[in-house]
């Protein structure tokens, strides 16, 4: 905890509150401390027992994920209310642990925004690498009556899975272009130069294009 005191940065903290993230620590120099701890569960439970955004940061580096029981999983994302930490505990521990599945279909129904938008972020995954027993149609049907009023997470959430299914899913892509012109999501957002919007119709246009070497 002394260590990750002193690499706290008054201008990273500034930048990560905007973001609603309570913490001032330089990600970089986080990464390369986890690095060097390497992995170590006990320690990793005890910095995610103190309730620090940081020390649950570096606990997700330097975990072992599938060490994790199912309630325990469950009870960490429910505790995790800062975005980076919900963000990392999903894709560096929740991904690669066994009851991933379980947890997923536990949480996309659960009545916390939050809670379900990590549900929205596994099905996402799923979409991607293994979509087999996934109804398309039906998540679409989801997200098509329930995207556009959604908390802001969770819809963040759902529209990653509709341009998921548009830009892997060819059969679908027609139907899930006509969804984000209609419900008009992030159309809007704010992009950097460079970057893709998250604007569902132009991410899916925008990768489909890249995959087909246009």
């Amino acid at each position: 905890m002394a260590e990750l005191a002193e690499l706290e940065d008054p201008k990273a903290r500034a930048v990560n509150e905007k973001h609603g993230d309570d913490h001032g620590v330089n990600l970089g120099r986080l990464r390369a401390l986890a690095k060097r701890l390497r992995t170590q569960q006990d320690l990793a439970r005890g910095l995610w027992v103190t309730g620090d955004t940081a020390a649950r940061l570096l606990a997700t580096l330097i975990c072992r994920p599938k060490a994790f029981e199912r309630d325990e999983l469950d009870s960490m994302l429910r505790e995790a209310r800062t975005p980076k930490v919900h963000d990392w505990l999903v894709n560096y521990v929740v991904k690669k642990n066994p009851h991933a599945e379980e947890l997923r279909l536990t949480w996309t129904d659960d009545p916390d925004p939050v809670v379900a938008s990590a549900g929205w972020a596994l099905t996402t995954e799923r979409v991607a690498k293994k979509p087999e027993g996934l109804d398309l149609p039906a998540l679409l049907d989801v997200i098509e009556a329930e995207m556009k009023d959604a908390p802001d997470r969770l819809q963040w959430a759902m529209n990653h899975c509709l341009a998921r299914i548009g830009i892997d899913h060819a059969e679908l892509r027609p139907r899930a272009l006509a969804i984000g012109e209609r419900l008009e999501v992030l159309k809007d957002y704010p992009t950097s130069p460079g970057c893709t919007s998250p604007f569902a119709p132009v991410w899916i246009t925008e990768m489909v294009r890249r995959q087909q070497g246009a």
